[in-house]
């Protein structure tokens, strides 16, 4: 399978007007990366992974994971932004803005993008870079899969030692409110170099914990210094922070968020971490310990780049608060859904917009792009005015 191939299938679905699904890594919480009555373009045997020692470049087919891309760069020596689970498709993860471990010293993985092999909806196949058809290669860093089926990305890579300090830390959830009001002034000091998550769960023998998961992306001796702090908070059930294989760590919560899941999640971009907004985490969470909720803490490079220098707007925020959970049973979808938008409904409040990889709910394509909807809409008008990729946040074409 190869570009022509997606080319081919594109045309013949708008020439008939055929619901058209993209599958990269079929990681779609909302489940949109499949559809009944119409075609899905699966992109799994596409998923070559090469990287360039001396440009530091890797380039990933469409339906490439996240493994492969971490082990590529890693066996150069080299290394770059990716996500928490290593068999999510490169695709969905992209081109939402992509949040990971490393965020904060190299930025959203839209950051390091530098070009990309695009099909568009009229079957065309095209190189874009911030040279070659800008607003294009703009609207696909956090615009999400509105503009085309993208069949290979090109990121940049950096210089990394894979032994790094990360790990996770753990409370009992009675300490919850000392961590959290530790955490929402401690993390606003941290270096680029240290990423920290807190998350509350419920264990599989039924206790319920708060974790910090740590990754120290440097000297692993200054790192501790760093978070000597945080280890004095509480009394720490588990301290399971050390140097260890980043590779390692990148499966951690493969098993989590494994295949055959059913799953659903919301979330919300927050600028601040409010007594009000820690009363309303532990509440819920103690009501109803089924869901759980989790973070990424953004800040250092991901802050660095401009509002609008990219399609993915919530560039301020602090940190990205997301309620989820998993079941097997279908016929607790909709109580399970129901649950977790309840819980959510009570966080919206403290939110400023969506991120497109999880939340597509409601007025979700207005919040999940902000001031880029505008903009977005018309790139949308230009490339897709019939709306062929619809199975997303989407964007509704403008003239």
């Amino acid at each position: 399978m190869n570009s022509d191939d997606v080319s081919n299938v594109v045309t013949f679905a708008r020439e008939r007007e055929i619901l058209t699904a993209v599958r990269g890594g079929g990681h779609s919480w909302p489940g949109k990366s499949g559809c009944d009555d119409g075609i899905v373009i699966d992109l799994s045997q596409m998923h070559a992974v090469t990287a360039d020692p001396d440009k530091r470049r890797a380039y990933a087919q469409g339906g490439a994971l996240l493994g492969a891309l971490d082990a590529a760069a890693h066996e150069h020596g080299l290394i770059t932004t990716a996500g928490v689970v290593s068999h999510t498709g490169v695709g969905g993860y992209t081109l939402g803005g992509g949040f990971g471990r490393l965020n904060r010293s190299y930025g959203l993985t839209i950051d390091v993008l530098r070009s990309a092999e695009i099909v568009t909806a009229d079957g065309k196949i095209h190189r874009i870079s911030e040279q070659d058809e800008p607003d294009l290669f703009w609207a696909i860093r956090g615009g999400g899969g509105n503009f085309g089926v993208v069949t290979e990305f090109e990121y940049e890579l950096y210089p990394f030692d894979r032994n790094v300090l990360s790990g996770l830390i753990v409370w009992p959830v009675s300490e919850a409110r000392d961590v959290l009001d530790f955490y929402g002034g401690w993390y606003l000091g941290l270096s680029d170099e240290m990423y920290v998550g807190p998350m509350m769960a419920t264990m599989p023998d039924g206790t319920s914990v708060i974790v910090m998961e740590v990754v120290y992306n440097g000297d692993p001796a200054i790192g501790e210094k760093e978070l000597e702090p945080l280890r004095n908070v509480g009394k720490i059930m588990d301290d399971g922070v050390k140097v260890q294989d980043y590779n390692v760590l990148q499966t951690h919560e493969d098993a989590t968020f494994g295949h055959g899941i059913r799953s659903y999640a919301k979330n919300g971009m927050v600028k601040e971490i409010t007594q009000e907004l820690i009363d309303v985490l532990i509440e819920s969470f103690v009501a109803d310990p089924r869901a759980a909720f989790f973070t990424h803490t953004a800040g250092g490079a991901v802050k660095r780049v401009g509002e609008l220098d990219t399609a993915f707007p919530h560039r301020n925020a602090e940190t990205m608060i997301s309620v989820g959970g998993g079941w097997t049973d279908p016929e607790q979808d909709d109580e399970a859904m129901a649950m977790m938008r309840a819980w959510f409904a009570k966080l919206a409040p403290f939110t400023g917009g969506y991120y497109d990889n999880i939340d597509f709910d409601g007025d979700a394509a207005t919040s999940n792009f902000g001031p880029a909807h505008g903009r977005l809409a018309k790139i949308k008008g230009q490339y897709d005015p019939g709306n062929l990729f619809r199975l997303n946040s989407n964007i509704e074409p403008t003239a």
